[in-house]
C-alpha cells in the first residue's frame, strides 16, 4: 500500500487554497507549542487521578476538532501514516526501557500471550459483535483483532506507584510489545480479504513475518550496540541520535523485508537498551521525550479525526463489545496461556484486568478505513468509544485490585544509573553515576567495592566538592562516582558497581551479582 501524499497545503475559505507562508507556519508552530504545553500540564492531572495520560490528550484532540473549536479534520491516511509512526518510536522507546532480567524469565509466557492469547481474543469478541451487536463476519473480525492489542504505556502510568513482583511486569511489558506485531498482520489481512477460509495460511504467513521481523531486529539490535559501544562519537548529544536512527532502521528493514517491523523495533530496541551502551543515561532521557511527543502528537490527532455528535448510536455496541472483551475474552487468554507455566491465580486476575487497551486499537482502526471496508467509520466509532469507556474504568481500579489482590511487594534497592564515556585514545571508559537513595551503596568504603584490576575510583563529588578518595573512603547517598576501566574489564567493573548498589559490599558473596540470572 502506497502513503505518498502531497505537499502540505493551508486551506482558507470556501474550497480555496494557496501555497503555505511563513506566517502560516508561526502560527502552526503556536498551536503546536501550546498543545504540548497543555499537555504537560496534564501529566499532572493523570498522575494523580490514576488515569492514563492518553485519555487527556484524545480529549484535547477532540475540544479542537469539528465539535470543539471547529477545526476540520478528516483524513484517515494521514492519520494512520503519522500513527504508524509515533508508534514506531513508541516501541522504540518501551523497548529502550525493558529489562532483560525481569523478560527472560517470562518470555514463553509473555509470547504464548501475545500469539495464542491474541488468537483467543479475536475469536470471543468477534464472535460477540457478530452474534450480540449484529455487525457482519468481516467487521466483526476487524474490531476483535483491533482490540485484542494492548498498551503498556496506559498500564504502567496506573501502577507505577504499586511495586509489583517482576514476574507481573515482565510478562505485560513484553507482551504490549509483542502483540501489536501479529494484531497489525490479522488486521491488515481481514480489511483485505474479509472471512478466511484457509485459515492455516493465515496463521502460516503470521508465523513468516514474525520470523523475519524478528532476526532482522535481533540482528539489527545486536550490530547497533556492537558499534556504539566500539566507536568513540565526537558529542554524547550524537549517541541517543544514533540509537533512536538504528531502532527506525530496524523497522524499516523489517517491514521492507515482508517481515513484521514492529516487532524488528522492538527487540533491536531491547538489544540495545540492555547493551550497556555509552552515556546511557542521556540516551535513555531522549528517547522517553521523543517518546511522550509521539504519544501527544498521535492521541491528538486521533482525537481530531472522531466527531463526537456522531458517537451516539455507537455507544451500546462498544459497551458491549468491550464487556465481552473484558470479561470473558480477556481471562480466557490469560488463562489458557498461563496456566501452563503456573502463574497463580492472584496474578492471572490483576494481568486479566490490567489488559488496557491505548493508541494502537484506535490506529488500527484507520486500515479499515483507508482500506474502503464497509461500515469502517462505525468500526472506527466504536473502538473509539470502547477504548475510552474502558480505559475510564480499568484504569482508576488497577491500583486497587493490585492491594486487593496483595500483589505488592516492599521496596527494592534503587539501581544505579551508570553513564560510560568511551576513551578512545587511552584505550578505557569513564564511568559515572550518583549513589541513589536507597542504594545499598550507602556506607560502603571505595576499598569494600572491590572492583578488578584495572578500575578505579577516581574522583568523588560530594555536596558540591570534588575529592580524590581513599580506600577507606566511606561513599554516602547523594555522592557521585567517578571510575576509570580499562578496555578488557569495563563490563567487569560495571557488574561490580551494580552489584553492590543491589546486594551491599557483600554482594558477591550474597549471591547477588548486578546481572540477570541465567
Amino acid at each position: 500500500m502506497s502513503y505518498v501524499h502531497e505537499p502540505p497545503r493551508a486551506y482558507v475559505g470556501q474550497g480555496r487554497e494557496r501555497p503555505l507562508t511563513v506566517h502560516d507556519l508561526n502560527q502552526l508552530l503556536l498551536v503546536c507549542s501550546l498543545v504540548l504545553l497543555s499537555a504537560v500540564a496534564a501529566v499532572r492531572i493523570s498522575s494523580r487521578s490514576g488515569l492514563p495520560s492518553l485519555l487527556v490528550y484524545l480529549g484535547i484532540g477532540v475540544l479542537m476538532g469539528q465539535d470543539g473549536i471547529g477545526i476540520r479534520f478528516d483524513d484517515a491516511e494521514l492519520t494512520q501514516v503519522i500513527g504508524y509512526a509515533a508508534l514506531v518510536v513508541i516501541l522504540a522507546e518501551g523497548g529502550l526501557g525493558t529489562k532483560w532480567k525481569e523478560v527472560k524469565p517470562v518470555l514463553p509466557a509473555a509470547s504464548a500471550l501475545a500469539t495464542v492469547g491474541v488468537t483467543i481474543s479475536v475469536g470471543v469478541t468477534a464472535t460477540a459483535a457478530h452474534y450480540l451487536v449484529g455487525l457482519d463476519w468481516q467487521q466483526a473480525l476487524i474490531i476483535g483483532a483491533v482490540v485484542s492489542s494492548t498498551d503498556a504505556a496506559a498500564v504502567f502510568s496506573v501502577l507505577r506507584r504499586i511495586p509489583l513482583p517482576s514476574r507481573v511486569i515482565g510478562t505485560l511489558e513484553a507482551e504490549s510489545g509483542f502483540n501489536d506485531a501479529p494484531v497489525v498482520i490479522l488486521v491488515v489481512a481481514f480489511s483485505h480479504r474479509g472471512p478466511i477460509e484457509q485459515w492455516y495460511v493465515l496463521l502460516g504467513e503470521i508465523a513468516l513475518e514474525l520470523a523475519i521481523g524478528a532476526a532482522i531486529g535481533l540482528a539489527i539490535g545486536l550490530l547497533g550496540a556492537w558499534g556504539l559501544r566500539h566507536v568513540a562519537l565526537p558529542a554524547s548529544g550524537l549517541y541517543p541520535i544514533a540509537v533512536m536512527a538504528i531502532a527506525v532502521a530496524a523497522y524499516a528493514s523489517g517491514a521492507m523485508a515482508h517481515g513484521s517491523g514492529f516487532l524488528a523495533v522492538y527487540l533491536a530496541s531491547m538489544v540495545m537498551g540492555n547493551a550497556k551502551l555509552p552515556h546511557w543515561p542521556a540516551t535513555r532521557g531522549f528517547a522517553e521525550g521523543l517518546g511522550w511527543i509521539a504519544q501527544i502528537g498521535m492521541f491528538v490527532l486521533l482525537g481530531l479525526l472522531v466527531t463526537p455528535h456522531e458517537l451516539g448510536d455507537d455507544i451500546v455496541p462498544a459497551l458491549v463489545i468491550g464487556l465481552a472483551l473484558t470479561m470473558l475474552a480477556r481471562p480466557l487468554s490469560v488463562v489458557a496461556c498461563l496456566t501452563p507455566f503456573r502463574v497463580v491465580w492472584r496474578e492471572q486476575a490483576l494481568m486479566s484486568w490490567a489488559g488496557l487497551r491505548g493508541a494502537v486499537p484506535i490506529i488500527l482502526a484507520t486500515i479499515p478505513m483507508v482500506s474502503g471496508v464497509e461500515g469502517s467509520e462505525r468500526i472506527f466509532n466504536i473502538v473509539f468509544v470502547l477504548v475510552v469507556v474502558y480505559t475510564l474504568i480499568q484504569g482508576p481500579t488497577l491500583p486497587w485490585l493490585g492491594r486487593k489482590l496483595n500483589l505488592g511487594q516492599g521496596p527494592e534497592a534503587a539501581d544505579l544509573g551508570i553513564e560510560s564515556a568511551p576513551l578512545e585514545r587511552l584505550g578505557g571508559h569513564l564511568l559515572s553515576f550518583v549513589i541513589p537513595e536507597g542504594s545499598k551503596m550507602h556506607n560502603v568504603e571505595v576499598g569494600e567495592l572491590r572492583l578488578p584490576p584495572g578500575a578505579a575510583v577516581t574522583l568523588v563529588v560530594r555536596d558540591g566538592k570534588s575529592f580524590v578518595p581513599l580506600p577507606a573512603t566511606v561513599l554516602r547517598q547523594g555522592d557521585e562516582l567517578l571510575v576509570v576501566a580499562t578496555d578488557p574489564v569495563r563490563d567487569a567493573a560495571e557488574r561490580r558497581l551494580l552489584a553492590v548498589g543491589a546486594g551491599g559490599k557483600l554482594a558477591g558473596w550474597l549471591g547477588t551479582d548486578g546481572m540477570s540470572r541465567s
